[in-house]
């Protein structure tokens, strides 16, 4: 009878560890933002929510990460799982796209953005951010990006030919957190590639010869350009265009100016919308108006000299992932920001007067839905991407 009571005792005693130690497996492998930064909302859902109609279009997706809008309407999905498929106009999903490189899915890591080459219609050419394994240490990663041409077998069906991988995030480190990561072509041609640094190599990000919690900014075949920030400095990476960043998941150009805004995670607290110039440093680590997710105090504060301050913040964090810049006029939203939210499961709706956020509204948040990416459509209507593993893309419209 003792030995059973020490038994049961032990269990009870067991079961906290057992938690403790799962949570601690999660953060290690997920990280905190999904978990901790769920906290009230600064905004409730807008009287927007009823200008808006919402269509689903397709589903059955695993974790759908970014969607592309090819020249014909049909739409280039990306899943996390290492998949990438076409869906046609009337919702019609592809078998998977053969000729993909080896993804490695896992933790936040896998098959990330995806965009177009500019002259798409000749070249056929596309872009895509991965997380790369180490072949040697299965347990080191990084982010890649390989460029491939499309090549269509039929309407629903196609492969990748010459598959080359253009940029591998230096080092591979261990984890699978904070990867970023979106690609943006400028008008003048430039590939630009936002990336994380990594969660557990946060102090990196202040560190010139690694691109961990980097913006790099290179020519779409790879090659450096010669009027990049530091390009001439001794013992700094030639392709970093900015540092200081921490998790880079959603980026877009301003429709008039046509520079890069972005924005990135932030920890318990101070997820920013940044405005993105040449060897400018963002801050991360040193400053940050969040806090560790124990509450402790990250860096020296919130300001100092030589580093940038966010153009808008969020405190608690909505866990920001996909953004865009409303070119159209169809909502009567033109010039302002959307973005999705993986905490808050909602649409944030940022109106945009010049280089200042003058008001936030939420939308979409009644669904229950993670929002993992939001797109503007060629004729203007918004489509959204859910970020589960029976994943669905909305299409929104303004109601009739």
């Amino acid at each position: 009878m003792k030995k059973r009571l020490i038994k049961i005792l032990a269990w009870i005693i067991g079961l906290p560890l057992l938690a403790v130690a799962l949570l601690a497996a999660y953060i290690a492998i997920f990280g905190f933002e999904d978990l901790i930064n769920a906290g009230p909302d600064r905004a409730s859902l807008s009287d927007e929510e009823a200008q808006i109609e919402v269509t689903t279009i397709a589903g059955g997706l695993n974790h759908p990460w970014s969607l592309a809008f090819l020249p014909d309407g049909r739409m280039l999905v990306t899943e996390r799982i290492g998949q990438m498929r076409i869906i046609t106009t009337n919702g019609q999903v592809s078998k998977p796209i053969e000729g993909l490189p080896e993804v490695g899915a896992k933790g936040q890591g896998g098959l990330m953005d995806v965009i177009l080459d500019p002259a798409f219609d000749t070249n056929n050419m596309i872009y895509f951010s991965y997380a790369e394994s180490d072949p040697q240490e299965e347990a080191k990663a990084s982010t890649a990006v390989a460029r491939a041409r499309l090549i269509f077998t039929s309407q629903t069906t196609a492969k990748l030919d010459d598959v080359e991988v253009i940029f591998r995030q230096v080092p591979k480190v261990e984890g699978w957190g904070h990867f970023g990561s979106r690609l943006i072509i400028d008008d003048d041609g430039y590939l630009f590639i936002t990336l994380g640094e990594r969660f557990d190599y946060k102090e990196r990000a202040q560190d010139l010869d690694t691109t961990l919690g980097k913006i790099v900014r290179i020519h779409r075949d790879g090659t450096v350009p010669a009027d990049n920030p530091f390009v001439d400095v001794e013992g700094v990476l030639p392709e970093i265009w900015s540092y200081g960043h921490r998790n880079i998941q959603g980026a877009d150009l301003h429709p008039v100016s046509r520079e890069l805004w972005i924005h990135e995670h932030g920890a318990r607290g101070g997820d920013e919308l940044n405005l993105i110039g040449a060897g400018k440093n963002y801050g991360w680590p040193v400053i940050t108006l969040g806090r560790d997710y124990t509450f402790a105090k990250i860096g020296e504060g919130t300001h100092k000299e030589g580093m940038e301050q966010p153009l808008y913040a969020w405190d608690p964090s909505i866990a920001p992932s996909g953004m865009t810049f409303l070119k159209y006029d169809h909502f009567g939203w033109q010039g302002d920001i959307l973005i999705g939210s993986l905490a808050h499961k909602r649409v944030i709706h940022l109106r945009v007067v010049s280089d200042d956020v003058v008001e936030e509204t939420h939308l979409l948040g009644d669904r229950g839905k993670r929002i993992r990416d939001v797109r503007e459509g060629p004729d203007g209507t918004v489509y959204v991407l859910t970020d589960d593993k029976n994943g669905e893309i909305w299409r929104v419209t303004k109601a009739p």
